[in-house]
């Protein structure tokens, strides 16, 4: 197509196999849209386009993409509000004909999969290194291993007994992302061979899901980070040699759980955590068993 179609705080750009949306920075654009920056997405990840009229004099392109085409949607799952779909493209009523005709060519764009899910990511999630701060935790990914390093005002004593949690992202099957804009908002990671395991009900008590609320775990922070995890799930999947199983951890539905490589912890952050261990010692939280082993776990990541 090689032409250009500048919207309301964002530009799609059309090439021959694909669209480049490119998002603005400003006070008035979503805070999603500023964190994404811009996106390729390949006609083959689409699924359709509807032009649907918008509010206030406004029209809506709209991309569809297809299931299992880009994480960023896989984790959304459907709870984006229609202002921050990365996928419309809002014009002033009076394009309205311009709109059509890109429609249009769109849809001559789209092949005999369409209406197949894709059988891979074709849509880039957000580059790694990545981390936010949830309620009860700090949650970091880099590239490899996910990290949830708890919160002593937030964390609850089920999870100070469990630690710091280490997770590669080839020992997961997915991550479960409840926005933060509704009650119960969380982030959990769901290990290969758990998927019908039985977990806790509740987010705050599951050492494998980081709580957010008011303030806490945006979602331009925390969905990028979600289908950056995705994306490195798929890939270790497809980079595994075949005939290889995962690991006893997995296919029983315990996780398995690994620093990162050549991590190192700061000596001081260290140190706050052993004196708060200490604190649910005397309170009686923790036994002395368990103080002693979290202790050493603690002890070994200087």
């Amino acid at each position: 197509m090689g032409d250009v179609l500048a919207g309301f705080h964002t530009v799609w750009e059309f090439d021959t196999d694909s669209v480049l949306i490119r998002f603005e920075r400003g006070m008035r654009t979503p805070k999603l849209f500023q964190a994404l920056g811009e996106r390729r997405v390949p006609y083959e990840a689409l699924a359709g386009v509807d032009l649907l009229p918008g509010k206030r004099g406004t029209v809506v392109l709209c991309a569809v993409p297809r299931p299992g085409a880009d994480p960023l949607m896989d984790a959304a799952d459907g709870q984006l509000k229609d202002g921050c779909d990365p996928y419309r493209l809002i014009l002033p009523a009076a394009r309205e004909t311009l709109a059509a005709h890109y429609a249009t060519e769109l849809r001559r764009a789209l092949g005999g999969w369409a209406h197949e899910p894709a059988v891979r990511y074709l849509v880039s999630a957000p580059r790694p290194p990545m981390q936010f701060k949830a309620y009860d935790g700090k949650a970091s990914f880099d590239g490899s291993t996910v990290t949830f390093r708890w919160f002593w005002t937030g964390a609850s004593s089920t999870k100070w007994k469990a630690g710091d949690q280490h997770l590669r992202a080839g020992d997961l099957a997915g991550v479960e992302w409840r926005s933060p804009e509704v009650f119960d908002g969380h982030l959990r990671l769901v290990p290969r061979g758990a998927e019908t395991a039985e977990r806790p009900e509740e987010a705050d008590e599951d050492p494998l899901a980081v709580v957010f609320g008011l303030g806490y775990g945006l979602v331009h922070e925390s969905l990028p980070f979600a289908a950056a995890v995705l994306e490195a799930v798929q890939s270790a999947r497809e980079h595994q040699p075949a005939g290889v199983t995962a690991p006893p951890g997995c296919t029983t539905g315990h996780r398995t759980a690994v620093l990162g490589e050549g991590a190192r912890s700061d000596p001081a952050d260290i140190a706050d955590r052993i004196r708060h261990l200490g604190a649910l010692h005397e309170s009686g939280l923790l036994t002395d068993d368990e103080f002693s082993s979290k202790k050493a776990d603690l002890l070994a990541e200087l």
